[in-house]
């Protein structure tokens, strides 16, 4: 068995992909999945799987939560040794002390192009910061993310690709939970 973190992207919002947590961990144990924890409302789980390919469990899990709970959203999933190594990458170590809610990661559907990475930083107007690994990219938000331009539509258009954002105490929390 497999330890991983899935993240629904954009569920229980005000009016927008409203569903149980409790209704979402039923869904996982059963399509197999074992030990489902979920965290706060936002669409973040921690489970063991019988998979090793995150990608192919992406998918099944997308398709299992439309047919089943009515919700079509993307899933973001990373084993337990992906999420560490995401969490000890984390370029921005004094901010993450200092003020972990306004430093986010976003886990991608696919990696970002460097070309695509600079033209994003080029497009931040405000003293927001990027740096992007893998299949993630690390934000700080100086100033709040509430009145920020740099926002998903943004991140996702110059990266080419979706995500979902965490908050870096989320991010602490989840990886714990794998522990």
């Amino acid at each position: 068995m497999t330890r991983c973190v899935a993240l629904l992207r954009a569920v229980n919002l005000v009016a927008h992909n409203r569903v149980a947590m409790a209704d979402l961990r039923a869904l996982l144990e059963r399509l197999g999945m074992k030990e489902v924890r979920s965290l706060l409302q936002s669409g973040n789980l921690v489970f063991e799987s019988p998979s090793r390919t995150t990608a192919s469990l992406e998918h099944k899990l997308e398709e299992a939560t439309g047919e089943a709970l009515g919700i079509r959203t993307d899933f973001f999933v990373r084993t337990a040794e992906e999420w560490n190594a995401l969490v000890a990458a984390n370029p921005f170590k004094a901010e993450a002390k200092a003020d972990p809610a306004r430093l986010v990661v976003m886990c991608l559907k696919e990696a970002p192009q460097r070309a695509a990475v600079g033209a994003l930083a080029q497009a931040i107007s405000g003293r927001e910061r990027v740096r992007a690994g893998e299949r993630h990219a690390y934000f700080v938000y100086p100033d709040g993310i509430g009145r920020s331009r740099l926002t998903t539509l943004l991140i996702e258009k110059k990266l080419g690709t979706r995500g979902t954002a965490r908050n870096w105490n989320t991010v602490l929390k989840l990886r714990d939970l794998l522990a």
